[in-house]
């Protein structure tokens, strides 16, 4: 085990209650030893209120109908993270973190929660997978990722998407993974060609304001990127595809 980092709780400066819950949810894989987490090295008194764990024989899960990894989903794990894969499938353990809590102003919760997914780790874990931006680590790339000296940025917890619009006008730029935050995730649609890479950004910056307590509201106009004529629409809901959140949405001006 290498020396632990502690995982810092940065504050929202921005943050003001949202009105929705922040949600967490992870599955670690391994054989776990029957000791404490040790994750106070990494800053973590334990889990959050409202977050719990449950300890699962693999080869019960696998008879779930919402197990991730089989079907669609088990392949583009395969495919993407093959050794992150083998050692997920082949773990006879699964550890399910999984709750949700109040909004508020300071990110300890997810400190709290990434501190004991470090322990897990560090007594026996071999994968994790963060079903919210459908990502598969083994532990070293998960501990490059989140273990990382004055805090992993923001972009580390969320997943960027561009897609081409269904009726051909341009592409759609969003994200995954804001449900960690209690805010929507964002969309930004018929983006032009050649201007994805500035909406990744902006996407990207949007979804940090948001991370750090911003909120926006239903018709609100925005000025971004030196462009004017973005206007928030609020949509969607936490049981509906593809972000299984709300979202807040802003079309691409002309």
């Amino acid at each position: 085990m290498a020396t632990p980092i502690r995982i810092p709780a940065w504050q929202r400066p921005h943050w003001r209650p949202g009105g929705e819950k922040i949600y967490l949810h992870f599955y670690v894989f391994g054989h776990f030893e029957n000791v404490r987490v040790p994750s106070a090295p990494y800053g973590s008194d334990g889990l959050p209120r409202g977050i719990e764990v449950t300890n699962h024989h693999h080869a019960t899960l696998r008879q779930w109908d919402g197990y991730p990894l089989r079907g669609e989903l088990g392949r583009l794990f395969k495919d993407e993270a093959p050794d992150a894969y083998r050692a997920a499938v082949d773990a006879p353990q699964v550890m399910i973190l999984r709750g949700a809590i109040d909004d508020q102003g300071d990110i300890g919760y997810l400190r709290d929660t990434l501190g004991v997914i470090a322990g897990l780790l560090d007594i026996g874990g071999v994968a994790v997978l963060d079903p919210q931006i459908v990502t598969l680590f083994d532990a070293e790339t998960w501990r490059r990722h989140y273990l990382v000296r004055d805090g992993a940025p923001i972009r580390n917890h969320l997943l960027i998407l561009c897609d081409d619009e269904e009726d051909g006008d341009g592409h759609w730029v969003r994200t995954r993974g804001m449900r960690k935050f209690g805010r929507p995730d964002i969309s930004l649609r018929h983006v032009p060609d050649g201007q994805t890479d500035r909406a990744g950004m902006l996407c990207e910056r949007l979804a940090e304001m948001q991370a750090l307590g911003a909120s926006f509201q239903d018709g609100q106009p925005l000025q971004a990127d030196g462009m004017d004529g973005f206007v928030a629409k609020l949509g969607g809901n936490e049981d509906e595809a593809p972000f299984y959140n709300t979202f807040v949405e802003f079309r691409w001006p002309a």
